[in-house]
């Protein structure tokens, strides 16, 4: 038996600038900068226990000790062991099941994977989506023909399967376009203000593009677009129908929309979730940075702006498109921050901005069925000091398969309730960062819960109304989904350089100062804050998703295996690969953890990582990919019966000082630039 490592000596902190884990391009485009300004939380909420330890104390690193009988048996789940990892049978090529040599961390301008495993661009950056498109050619971009190609900066990935007996060897891939890096898209001086500010905000939004199966198992390629009927672009001009309680409100309206009911475009698509029912959810997260404000922000409007980190020195777009200036339409920002919901099996219908799903930085949205049928979605505030949400439907899901089921699904988050989280520390006197939890009641479509606001002001004003009911403020809770083999949940904390002294730790979020490694190979040095984030595991009472009451553990402490702080539930951590910046989460058919990061601040590539969750092997973190030089690694799908492995390549090459003519990458090197790219891998033999 290993026995506990001492703490160490607290070393001198080093100075570290307030974007933590991103290069400063990354943090410019993506969110505006928003890690420059105060955090928007200022309410002061929701800290566990203020005696916890500044680093974290664990019990013992015997291989297997995981976090202990008594925390597994919380809730009374029965839970179905993940699959070790062992030798695969010959042909099955199941990812959650077969073994295979971690990758090394690198700084290679390449997709690494496994070997005895291939990766295959898709669909890259321009690519045509809608017959007609033109081949994409960087010297000649207009923005009539991004509207028809595949989108900038590619974020969520999910897969539909078509229903037609004849199309079984097709499915519909969906994917969000977030956020475009003007540096890096355009040669310079080619284009105008005018047409490039035009062509980006074409290259926002989602795709559906049709894909094929492979020759080889697991493997897929695109269809052409003249063969695929499904394929759509979804743009800052698509049509966006509002739905639920807040639908109408005179917070909506605006001079061209005097219903507040119809919204044109979906802006900062983040990470994502495919309902039973085959439509996709999608997140806007940093809408916040699209919007100026050409003679300052209305008064009646800063106490609901500054929460929402909206400044008015955005991108410029309202010098093409006056609903962006603030000063004239302030209205134009409550109708962004949404969940949206797209039918991929129907081209023709509006998509859906979902006002009951509440509206903030949302990551994605990620769906379970509870034990009375409804829908439960999980949710994330992408924010420093900000929350867990959950929503539970009114109605409940009909998988009958009868002729009007599928129309009665999509209504189902219309109508519900909306809950934050307050998470309870029991001490750390067990070496284990663990406790109960609370969701608590926002509004329900008829009912706010939040004196002194309405139904539609809890959910136009979320952030604020979450405020009022004292929930627990979290380190940037993104990805949050259920697992669908062992029923809990699992919330992905990407990190919070503040931790510590913008807000203090909790058993929760209970780093305050973690070991990073500037540079491949460089020894490890100590910074303030939570650099390398977290992952938590959520235990609904009973294992019903529409429980009020849950139980959690902290499953990882991210970092270098060999940084004091790190913690890989209870396996042994010299065998387990360095993980950094946790953003995005899957599961395998086994019930395997998939999770993407975001800023790997151990001198690495991002990547992402294949993770047990239960028995022997729990939290045994193993490297599958690396992706190249500046990009972020995002929407893991493990797919095609565990064959396959889909994921986002995005932003390669945003790297300070970098430019079209000078790339920090070119990958995927098809062009002598970089070209962000949706990726599958399998296995080649």
């Amino acid at each position: 038996m290993t026995s506990a490592p001492q703490q160490p000596a607290l070393l001198p902190l080093l100075p570290s600038g307030p974007h933590g884990s991103r290069d400063a391009m990354t943090c410019l485009f993506r969110c505006g900068n928003a890690c420059d300004r105060p955090e928007p939380n200022g309410s002061g909420n929701g800290h566990l226990r203020d005696e916890v330890a500044r680093v974290v104390q664990r019990r013992s690193l015997l291989k297997g000790a995981g976090v202990g009988a008594g925390v597994l048996a919380l809730g009374g789940l029965a839970v179905e062991p993940a699959a070790a990892a062992g030798p695969a049978r010959r042909g099955e090529g199941r990812l959650g099941r077969v073994d295979f040599t971690p990758v090394p961390p690198n700084r290679r301008d390449a997709v690494v994977v496994p070997p005895g495993f291939r990766q295959d661009v898709v669909v890259r950056w321009g690519d045509p989506v809608l017959p007609g498109a033109p081949a994409f050619d960087a010297y000649r971009q207009t923005p009539e023909a991004a509207a028809r190609q595949f989108g900038f900066n590619n974020d969520y990935v999910g897969l539909v399967e078509l229903p037609r007996r004849s199309d079984r060897d097709r499915a519909l891939l969906v994917v969000n376009h977030e956020y475009t890096t003007g540096t890096l898209m355009f040669p310079t001086g080619r284009y105008d203000a005018e047409t490039q500010l035009r062509i980006e905000m074409q290259s926002h939004g989602m795709s559906v593009v049709t894909v094929e199966r492979g020759q080889v198992a697991g493997s897929w390629r695109r269809v052409t677009p003249a063969r695929a009927r499904h394929n759509r672009r979804v743009t800052i001009d698509t049509a966006f129908r509002v739905t639920g309680p807040a639908a109408g409100d005179p917070r909506l309206r605006t001079a061209a929309d005097p219903t507040g009911r119809r919204v044109l475009g979906t802006l900062n698509n983040c990470a994502g979730g495919t309902t039973p029912w085959g439509t996709v959810l999608s997140g806007e997260e940093n809408v916040n940075q699209y919007f100026d404000a050409s003679d300052g922000i209305p008064a009646e409007h800063a106490e609901s702006f500054a929460r929402y980190g909206i400044t008015g020195e955005g991108r410029g777009w309202s010098a093409v498109d006056p609903r962006f200036d603030l000063s004239t339409e302030p209205h134009e920002a409550y109708r962004f921050g949404w969940i949206v919901e797209l039918d991929p099996l129907s081209p023709g219908s509006a998509p859906r901005k979902h006002t009951m799903l509440g509206r903030f930085k949302h990551e994605g949205a990620n769906i379970s069925i509870a034990r009375n049928g409804r829908a439960v979605a999980y949710l994330g505030d992408d924010e420093r000091g900000d929350y867990l949400y959950k929503f539970v439907s009114r109605d409940r899901y009909d998988d009958s398969g009868r002729p009007r089921a599928r129309a009665h699904n999509k209504t189902l988050l219309e109508h519900g309730t909306l809950f934050v989280a307050r998470l309870t520390g029991d001490g750390t006197a067990d070496g284990v960062y663990d406790g109960t939890g609370t969701w608590l009641p926002l509004t329900s479509d008829t009912t706010s819960y939040v004196p002194g606001m309405s139904v539609a002001d809890v959910l136009l004003n979320t952030r604020l109304a979450a405020d009022r009911r004292s929930p627990t403020r979290m380190d940037r809770p993104e990805d949050v989904e259920p697992n669908p083999v062992n029923g809990r949940v699992y919330a992905a904390l990407t990190n919070n350089s503040g931790r510590g002294t913008a807000q203090p730790a909790d058993e929760a979020n209970p780093v305050t100062s973690s070991q990073t490694r500037p540079a491949l190979g460089e020894p490890l040095v100590t910074q303030s804050g939570n650099r390398n984030g977290y992952v938590l595991e959520l235990i609904p009472r009973g294992g019903d998703h529409a429980s009020t009451t849950f139980t959690w553990n902290v499953l990882l402490v991210c970092g270098d295996p060999a940084a004091q702080e790190t913690y890989f539930g209870g396996y042994d951590k010299s065998r387990v690969s360095p993980i950094s910046c946790p953003d995005n989460v899957t599961f395998d058919p086994q019930g395997n953890l998939w999770v993407s990061t975001d800023g790997n601040v151990l001198g690495s590539n991002d990547g992402i990582f294949r993770v047990p969750v239960s028995g022997a092997e729990r939290g045994r973190v193993q490297q599958f990919v690396t992706v190249p030089r500046g990009a972020e690694a995002c929407g893991p799908l493990v797919t095609d019966g565990g064959r396959s492995l889909f994921f986002a390549v995005q932003h390669p090459g945003e790297i300070t000082g970098a430019t079209f003519e000078a790339p920090a990458s070119t990958w995927p090197h098809t062009d002598d630039f970089p070209r962000p790219s949706v990726v599958v891998a399998y296995r080649s033999r």
